[in-house]
């Protein structure tokens, strides 16, 4: 049987195609297997960062607190007699000196009950002078004399009990102040302990904060503290208390800051953003933007060592200034790292930059 040539031809031409696919293949797979001499002596590679020189200096130490405003005191200005009150003749809101009236009662008989206590006072006079001169003449003993001056001294006494009971229908400001808040009207009945308003002093204004068991220690009476109000007025105070004991809940100390306010300005209630001031500490001024977390959640910086092996140092941030972050923390005199940081991990060796390739010492 005779076979086309053509046929043959085709045959040869699969086999050969079979035949060069295998043998790449096979190549191929001894090649990636097989690992070159340059890639066995290649050495691993050192990733490089960029790093800033910092050394320590003494930079102020400021405690920051939050605290609100409040009166130095206020006092509910409260009747001491009953009646019905017929003067209010300050207006509610208006600053007072000590001593101004608030309010005023009906007088009612009082100052009948004072008439009567003088004339009294003036028959007793009489009969003192009367028996005065029968005693130096010898008719009448010298104890009666003593009897009426015994009465003499009982109605000058109910001479000033009047006076007291006549001068309290009128209510005082017990010291210069605001008539914060008028309780009794005109008509109103107040008897003995009720309220005809209420004077708050706001000179000296008082800022109260609360401290907690690390804060205490750093500060005492009598330091000063820069105070910013929401209100937008920045003011400058003195520590005047520290209390004694904790609040048992909180754990936390009350402390008090007077801040001078002549023309009453500065309002009770409005919160407050302090910075005291406790001395001078050694510390670092880095960019706020390297600040990362370790493994352990601890927020801290990457810097490299002498042997430039990167390591890690959790921080406290102690002031924030336009410049960056103050921490401490941190080597005295160290390398930080101000880029790469998120790609290399403490204990790995790396290829400290500085921006000018310089990384001597400054």
């Amino acid at each position: 049987m005779k076979i086309n040539k053509s046929y043959l031809f085709a045959g040869f031409a699969i086999v050969a195609i079979f035949v060069w696919f295998w043998v790449n293949s096979a190549s191929n797979d001894s090649t990636e297997l097989t690992p070159s001499l340059a890639e066995r002596n290649a050495e691993p590679v050192i990733p490089t960062v960029v790093v800033e020189w910092r050394e320590a200096s003494l930079h102020q130490n400021r405690l920051k607190v939050f605290g609100r405003t409040e009166s130095n005191r206020q006092v509910d200005v409260k009747a001491k007699t009953a009646g019905v009150v017929n003067l209010t003749p300050t207006q509610e809101g208006r600053r007072v000196a000590k001593g101004t009236i608030l309010c005023q009662q009906n007088v009612d008989a009082r100052q009948a009950l004072l008439d009567q206590a003088i004339a009294n006072m003036k028959s007793v006079e009489f009969d003192k002078r009367s028996t005065k001169i029968l005693v130096d003449k010898g008719y009448r003993s010298a104890i009666q004399l003593t009897n009426i001056e015994a009465r003499l001294d009982a109605a000058r006494a109910q001479i000033k009990q009047a006076e007291i009971e006549l001068s309290n229908v009128k209510m005082f400001a017990p010291f210069a102040g605001v008539f914060d808040q008028q309780i009794a009207q005109v008509g109103d009945f107040l008897a003995p302990g009720q309220s005809c308003g209420s004077v708050v002093e706001l000179d000296p204004l008082i800022i109260s904060v609360e401290l907690t068991e690390k804060q205490v220690g750093k500060v005492k009476p009598g330091q000063q503290a820069d105070i910013d109000l929401i209100t937008g007025e920045k003011v400058k105070g003195k520590i005047t208390f520290i209390e004694a004991n904790a609040d048992v809940t909180t754990r936390t100390f009350e402390a008090k800051i007077a801040v001078p306010n002549p023309d009453y300005s500065l309002k009770g209630g409005v919160t407050a953003n302090i910075e005291i001031p406790t001395g001078r500490i050694k510390a670092q001024n880095i960019p706020a933007k390297i600040m990362t977390l370790n493994t352990s959640g601890n927020v801290g910086v990457r810097y490299v060592d002498e042997d430039n092996i990167v390591r890690f140092a959790e921080t406290q941030t102690i002031d924030e200034e336009p410049t960056g972050v103050w921490v401490l923390g941190l080597p005295d005199k160290t390398r930080i790292i101000v880029e790469g940081q998120d790609y290399v991990a403490a204990g790995t060796k790396v290829d400290p930059q500085s921006a000018n390739y310089n990384i001597g010492e400054p």
